[in-house]
């Protein structure tokens, strides 16, 4: 463990012993056959550019493949800095082989060892040696200025950014310490020559991690941030929850995290604050009617007040409402603006110009890509759609924004087939779109839900991208310098370090018919094999390639379509729950009138059993009373016949009955 910490050129030397790179040039079969054979023609190719410069030795005869190969990776690289050189050699040896360092010993480096950065004319004797890769120039000293000085590269000296030497193209950083997880939809904000990396998504699982960039040293560091207890009873700190798709932003000695999806999503958006010198996260009381909660949505720092813009609720409902919070007095206000707004999106990205204008371009809903411009002016709250010039940006969701000065950058996102390979400027003065460079291949600037963060460092302008997703997840750092002169547009790059270290690990492929190598030996005298059709053969790679581009493509799209159903599915299903829901609803309803119609048949029956018996009833009482009038009658008739008995007996002299007396 010993080399883990030394610094460079020493790290690159003890890496360089390490894969069988000897002093003066000498290699170990044995140990470089330990890497494939594309490695190990890269890791030749940038030992000799590290340790000898640019490749000026004429290309080896066509009989002699192993050199050739060798040769056409050295040559590839081109006017690579010796330092960055170096820097890509360790980062290869790490990549291919973490725990190199724990079994080197421990690494004493000679007194003297310097490096030609602007090689000189060589001795026809070194070229020689140089070529035949046996052998590397001993240091010299060369003439400048009139005077005898030693020709140290002194790149290697300078720390951090400062060794990037490029201007105007991206460049991977290499760094160092444990890399982050990869991940995409996650924050990043720089603060005091460190880039904070906060949370994210991996794997559709939220991350809750604290990683910092030191931009002095580029080496990663997790910081084991705890989230205080609001309970002022409670000291005892608690982790904080995991999330993906908030805002990081950079305030006094402090930034704020705004927002995010989280598995038990709030009901409004949440702020928390980080304190680097207490390593502590905090939750931000705010006042007024806070934003419902979401994630995807832009944050963005205008004065002392944050603008919060569109983005997606946790019920996956599209947003464009407008918010602003109160810096200075943690309060929010939702803000009702005139004109036409952006429709509803998320993954967009927003800047603010000459704290008036607030900028939001891009985005995306669930069935498209947006490339439209939208301008706010922030004193009248009224939206406009300001005319532009410039090349038409493609429509990209999930791309990364900065601002230097009045120009704006814009790298990566998506558009529902491929990742968006170039980086536009927009100057934001005269709204002005420019392409300042082009990325080839699936790479990680051609990325969604990547970063993109400023930073000033020793009076140079950086732009610094990480992580994002364009078929897997990434974890790599590119940094893009930009040019001194800021006022000027930015012209598109001709070559990048990607493209060169792409060319390395291409070889000439004809060392032998299947086009493989089992061993690469650098030294010259084993080699002796004969080249054997190199069209047919470049052919055949051309052909490969062309079928591994197809056969991305058409995994791209199978991804989309899967992710397409997997969406349907889930909404099929999610209404296929809510349906279910209605039916025992109505089941439950259906019973209960079931049984309240049982109730009534019941009643029903016993009201038909009650008129029966009132039926019965009655003609009992008709026959009562029929009964009740024929006893009147016969006691009526009764009576009349004894009053008429007794006046005819009055008359013709019958005494009257006696009994009736």
């Amino acid at each position: 463990m010993a080399s883990s910490g030394l610094a460079y050129p020493d790290r690159f030397y003890a890496a360089a012993a390490y894969a069988g790179f000897g002093p003066g040039g000498t290699t170990s079969s044995a140990a470089i056959s330990r890497f494939q054979n594309d490695v190990a023609l890269l890791l030749y190719g940038l030992y000799q550019q590290a340790t000898v410069g640019p490749c000026n030795a004429p290309k080896p005869r066509a009989w002699n493949p192993v050199e050739q190969s060798k040769w056409t990776s050295w040559h590839g690289l081109g006017s690579m800095p010796s330092a960055e050189a170096m820097r890509l050699f360790v980062k290869i040896l790490e990549e291919e082989d973490p725990g190199w360092y724990s079994r080197v010993p421990e690494f004493n480096p000679e007194p003297v060892v310097d490096i030609q950065m602007h090689k000189p004319k060589e001795d026809p004797q070194i070229a020689s040696a140089s070529a035949n890769g046996t052998s590397a120039p001993e240091p010299k000293t060369i003439p400048e200025n009139e005077c005898s000085v030693e020709t140290q590269d002194k790149d290697v000296i300078l720390e951090g950014l400062s060794t990037v030497s490029s201007h105007e193209e991206w460049t991977p950083l290499s760094v160092s310490g444990n890399r982050p997880k990869p991940r995409y939809e996650h924050g990043a904000t720089v603060l005091q020559d460190k880039m904070y990396i906060f949370a994210g998504n991996h794997n559709g699982r939220y991350l809750s991690d604290l990683q910092v960039l030191d931009l002095k040293t580029l080496s990663w560091s997790k910081i084991d941030a705890k989230l205080q207890a609001e309970s002022s009873d409670s000291a005892k700190p608690v982790q904080i929850a995991p999330c993906a798709g908030h805002s990081l932003i950079s305030w006094g000695s402090k930034f704020f995290s705004i927002a995010g999806h989280t598995k038990d999503p709030s009901e409004s958006v949440t702020v928390k604050e980080f304190d680097p010198q207490t390593c502590t996260w905090s939750i931000v009381r705010t006042y007024g009617k806070a934003p419902v909660s979401r994630g995807g949505q832009t944050v963005t720092l205008v004065g002392t007040t944050l603008v919060l813009f569109g983005g997606e609720d946790a019920k996956r409902c599209l947003l464009n409402d407008l918010h602003i919070l109160d810096l200075e007095t943690m309060t929010w206000d939702d803000v009702d603006a005139i004109g036409t707004p952006p429709s509803p999106r998320s993954d967009h990205a927003a800047a603010c110009h000459a704290d008036r204008y607030l900028l939001i371009f891009g985005g995306g809903s669930h069935a498209t890509c947006f490339n439209d411009l939208h301008v706010l002016d922030l004193q009248t709250m009224e939206w406009s759609r300001p005319k532009q010039q410039g090349p038409t940006p493609s429509p990209r969701a999930g791309h990364a924004g900065a601002t230097v000065g009045e120009n704006w950058y814009i790298v990566g996102g998506g558009n529902n087939k491929s990742g968006v390979s170039e980086t536009l400027v927009l100057n934001m003065s005269t709204l002005t779109w420019s392409v300042v460079s082009t990325v080839e291949g699936r790479v990680p600037l051609a990325s969604e839900g990547m970063t993109l963060v400023h930073s000033n460092y020793n009076g140079n302008d950086y732009l610094i991208s990480f992580g994002g997703y364009n078929g897997r997840y990434s974890n790599e750092v590119y940094t893009f310098k930009l040019s001194l002169k800021s006022d000027s547009q930015p012209t598109a790059n001709q070559e990048t370090i990607l493209d060169s270290t792409s060319r390395v690990l291409e070889p000439e492929a004809e060392i032998s018919q299947d086009g493989k190598v089992r061993e690469i030996a650098m030294d010259s005298t084993d080699s002796d094999l004969k080249t054997q059709n190199d069209e047919a053969n470049e052919q055949l790679l051309a052909d490969l390639k062309a079928e591994k581009e197809e056969l991305e493509a058409t995994l791209s799209r199978e991804q989309l379509q899967t992710i397409q159903l997997k969406e349907e599915i889930a909404h099929a299903e999610a209404r296929n729950a809510e349906l279910t829901k209605e039916l025992q609803a109505v089941r439950g309803q259906l019973a209960a009138e079931q049984s309240r119609c049982f109730k009534l048949e019941v009643d029903v029956a016993e009201l038909r059993q009650k008129l029966q018996s009132m039926d019965t009833l009655e003609k009992e009482v008709e026959l009562l009373r029929r009964q009740r009038d024929a006893s009147e009658q016969a006691a009526l008739d009764a009576k009349q016949r004894q009053s008429s008995g007794g006046m005819w007996g009055w008359l013709v002299g019958t005494p009257p009955d006696k009994s009736e007396s």
